[in-house]
């Protein structure tokens, strides 16, 4: 059965840091494209970064560009979101993702798997 579990998200004040892990289980990681995704009421899942399989190539939404920075420990089966200068609009539930491709997608409906997400909450 695979699982993904997210921890680290929290509240914190405008222009803070926080970092986001995902552990693994149940696949083999190694071989799996991970992203994370977030997503606000009302809204569609949003992108904001992925890794392919090896950690060498990365991708990120424009609106996280330069402040966030997504990485992965094969040996710990973890993906981690470090989130730099957090401005309020980047509050919302934060999800990671496996993709069995193994390239990294922008694109949700290409995930396999999904956490069940925490809460990341930036105030003013």
């Amino acid at each position: 059965q695979v699982q993904l579990v997210e921890s680290g998200g929290g509240l914190v004040q405008a222009g803070g840091s926080l970092r986001l892990s995902c552990a693994a289980s149940g696949l083999t990681f190694s071989t799996y494209a991970m992203g994370w995704f977030r997503q606000t009421p009302g809204k569609e899942r949003e992108f904001v970064a992925a890794l392919n399989w090896s950690g060498r190539f990365a991708y990120y939404a424009d609106s996280v560009k330069g402040r966030f920075t997504i990485s992965r420990d094969n040996a710990k089966k973890t993906v981690y979101l470090q989130m730099n200068s957090l401005k309020p609009e980047d509050t919302a539930v934060y999800y990671c993702a496996a993709d069995s491709k193994g390239d990294g997608s922008s694109l949700s409906w290409k995930y396999n798997y999904w956490g069940q997400g925490t809460q990341v909450t930036v105030s003013a």
